[in-house]
């Protein structure tokens, strides 16, 4: 498993990255698929609007582009946050950046594992698997 941090036109965010890519791992694991190759890019607003009019023909801001790369129990994707986006939240949310910044990421995991949140229903779902997962985090 191999799980790569990026950054295109932001400095990228102070992780802590033995700790999320421990994490990731055993998030991976716990949901019985094997880890494969995780990208994670670091971008602003901007260069995400970008990504999404680009490849889903999105024209709004979002906080987070998950590609699946996925083949049968492997798991492997690219995964692109706005940084700006994870800031903006923080306020909205009444979280620190670093609390907002796990949650974002761990959303691309799950995501990568199969997850989805169009419907209520899911949505709420995702929302129990991060909160899970982040309390592991917390814990760790």
């Amino acid at each position: 498993m191999r799980i790569h941090y990026c950054n295109e036109d932001v400095t990228a965010p102070k992780l802590q990255k033995r700790k999320i890519t421990s994490w990731i791992r055993e998030t991976i694991h716990s949901e019985g698929k094997k880890s494969g190759e995780i990208s994670f890019i670091f971008c602003s607003d901007n260069y995400l609007l970008g990504v999404n009019k680009q490849y889903l023909n999105h024209d709004y801001f979002t906080d987070i582009i998950t590609f699946d790369y996925v083949e049968n129990d492997i798991i492997s994707g690219d995964i692109f946050i706005s940084c700006d986006r994870v800031k903006e939240n923080t306020t909205e949310f009444k979280t620190t950046f670093e609390n907002e910044l796990s949650r974002i990421i761990i959303h691309g995991v799950l995501h990568l594992l199969g997850y989805k949140d169009k419907i209520k229903k899911d949505k709420l779902l995702m929302t129990q698997k991060e909160d899970f997962y982040l309390a592991l985090l917390s814990n760790s």
